[in-house]
């Protein structure tokens, strides 16, 4: 199969025929149809991430039909059209066994524990687990944003920050994650604020859903935030993942408040300092959110399904896979607003 590959962290990336995989017993291969560019392939290309062995086939946001099953596997068949979410979960660890696949003590992730999806073909673990029918009314290159960014941004909102209708909710970094976020709280009624350093960013969080916007660069961000709300917001998601925003998400929260870190603290941003003595004295929650179980899909399917979320918004344009050798290095220059899709193979 033909594939993006990587042979050191950093170094130049290109395009290869490489062996097709084959399925484990519990899993699947599935032709990728299509695949999202996202912030976290470039983490792995950096070197941020353990699970990592070189040469590397990146990618994990993906949609595709399967085209090979494990002897194992019950519920999927050749030809389904599926997505995955990003975290696949053994299925029988105690994590998993409590419904919480997300947080798998055995966790599997194409484009990290193994080869993913910028290619033509991918593997993927545990398939009766993971693995989620996509609706006929979702295309390939909508339900391909969905396996991260979407899903991530879903279960912070809606399960770990339990946003309610009228409430503040503030969004720190308007990239794939935050965007999409703001759409998901908008759509559930909620008060949106959006901040970012990027005026053309914000304007494109105004456009999916934020009632307010601030751009960090010009403004004191707690203090705008607590203007804003009338003394600071219900629920605050540091879609980003810095020692900046962090701070500014869990300050700017009123009391009582939820502060929900989505974003990915990588590098020196590691071990960020927080206002613990606001923590104490206002009882805040502070709260991590990774990815999303495959079971949990149904009421996100149903919103895209529905028109209440509306992701497609999210992507700027579709790209070949001869383009990602390019784009993939050039992801922390931040110079797309939108989502960018491979969907030429």
């Amino acid at each position: 199969m033909k594939a993006v590959i990587y042979e050191q962290f950093q170094g130049l990336l290109s395009i290869e025929n490489v062996p097709d995989p084959t399925p484990k017993p519990h899993g699947v291969v599935v032709r990728v149809s299509a695949t999202g560019l996202c912030r976290s392939d470039w983490h792995g290309w950096m070197g941020h991430d353990s699970d990592i062995q070189l040469p590397h086939v990146p990618g994990h946001e993906l949609a595709g039909i399967i085209e090979a099953v494990g002897i194992e596997v019950k519920k999927f068949k050749k030809g389904h059209r599926v997505t995955v979410p990003f975290v696949c979960g053994c299925g029988s660890c105690s994590q998993c066994t409590s419904g919480n696949h997300q947080v798998c003590d055995h966790q599997s992730q194409p484009g990290f524990t193994h080869w993913g999806s910028f290619a033509e073909y991918v593997a993927l673990d545990y398939a009766d687990t993971n693995l989620v029918k996509l609706p006929e009314q979702i295309d390939d290159i909508t339900a391909s944003i969905l396996g991260c960014r979407f899903i991530t941004s879903f279960r912070a909102v809606v399960d770990q920050g339990k946003v309610e209708e009228g409430q503040f909710v503030v969004v720190h970094g308007c990239g794939g994650v935050g965007l999409s976020a703001i759409m998901i709280a908008h759509a559930l009624s909620a008060q949106v604020i959006a901040i970012d350093i990027n005026e053309d960013t914000l304007n494109l969080a105004k456009k999916l859903g934020a009632s307010t916007t601030i751009n960090a660069k010009t403004n004191d961000v707690v203090q705008a935030i607590k203007s804003v709300t009338n003394g600071g917001t219900h629920v605050s998601i540091d879609a980003l993942g810095s020692q900046k925003t962090c701070f500014n998400s869990i300050a700017s929260l009123r009391k009582r408040g939820r502060h929900v870190q989505v974003g990915l603290m990588t590098g020196d941003h590691h071990h960020p300092k927080i206002p613990m003595d606001q923590v104490l004295a206002n009882e805040l929650e502070i709260i991590g959110s990774h990815g999303m179980q495959a079971f949990k899909y149904p009421k996100m399917l149903k919103m895209i399904t529905d028109g209440s979320l509306r992701p497609q918004q999210l992507i700027e344009r579709t790209i070949s896979l001869e383009e990602a050798v390019s784009a993939l290095p050039n992801m922390n220059k931040f110079e797309h607003t939108g989502a960018l899709v491979i969907h030429s193979f």
